[in-house]
């Protein structure tokens, strides 16, 4: 009799493009999203349910509103809409090229000599990839946060099976949309976990690293998956 809630905040995008499992049709009665990761989006989240039961829907309407929030922020409503339409057109196709980069990266990653967490599950079947640098609450997923936030690398300190220090994690998490989103291919994961190894195996200094890191997102500076990008810059 429970109320089956599934936190899609982050696959939101992955499952609107069908590469990931369903869960409104799998069961869930509410699924929660944002519309800001996978999906690519304005800064904002969604909920939906598959219920027909009026009264419930009744009892989440007000739950959100005024329960919750006072206003849907209309100044987002246009763009959207414009991400809502452009993910019909190319939503498909962008879903699965961040899975397929993902999967890239981990292979390049576990091959540098990276411990990668789950290869023999296949690494991944989203847009994160986890990688294990230390043991358990030794600060070592911190650490190298750092090194390769000096390398102009931006991650995500993470806690893996083992640890309990949240400050103080063992691990990284890493993700690819924004890199698939400005048009990297597999190929480009090669040269990312190249910069990783440079800076966190072969210990080099990371302020040379970063040029390089900049050079590849200087290639890279056009939003992909849109109406029209010929002139649309992604970091202006």
């Amino acid at each position: 009799g429970a109320t089956v809630v599934y936190d899609a905040a982050h696959v939101l995008g992955l499952i609107a493009g069908g590469v990931f499992q369903d869960p409104l049709r799998e069961g869930a009665d509410v699924m929660t999203g944002s519309s800001h990761k996978t999906f690519p989006g304005p800064q904002g989240g969604v909920i939906i349910s598959s219920s027909e039961d009026a009264r419930f829907q009744k009892r989440l309407n007000n739950a959100v509103f005024p329960g919750t929030c006072s206003s849907y922020h209309l100044h987002h409503v246009a763009g959207k809409a414009v991400a809502l339409a452009e993910f019909l057109a190319h939503g498909s196709s962008y879903a699965q090229d961040i899975v397929t980069n993902a999967q890239a990266l981990a292979q390049y990653l576990d091959k540098s000599g990276f411990e990668v967490m789950a290869k023999e599950r296949g690494f991944t079947q989203s847009h994160q990839v986890l990688t294990k640098h230390g043991e358990p609450d030794d600060g070592s997923g911190k650490i190298a946060a750092k090194l390769l936030e000096d390398a102009g690398i931006i991650t995500n300190m993470n806690m893996l099976p083992g640890d309990t220090k949240a400050m103080h994690p063992s691990g990284l998490r890493l993700g690819v949309q924004e890199l698939t989103r400005v048009g990297m291919k597999p190929n480009d994961m090669k040269t990312v976990a190249e910069c990783f190894q440079r800076v966190l195996l072969d210990d080099e200094d990371p302020s040379l690293v970063k040029q390089d890191v900049y050079d590849l997102k200087s290639r890279h500076q056009s939003v992909q998956y849109c109406f029209s990008h010929s002139d649309m810059r992604a970091y202006s």
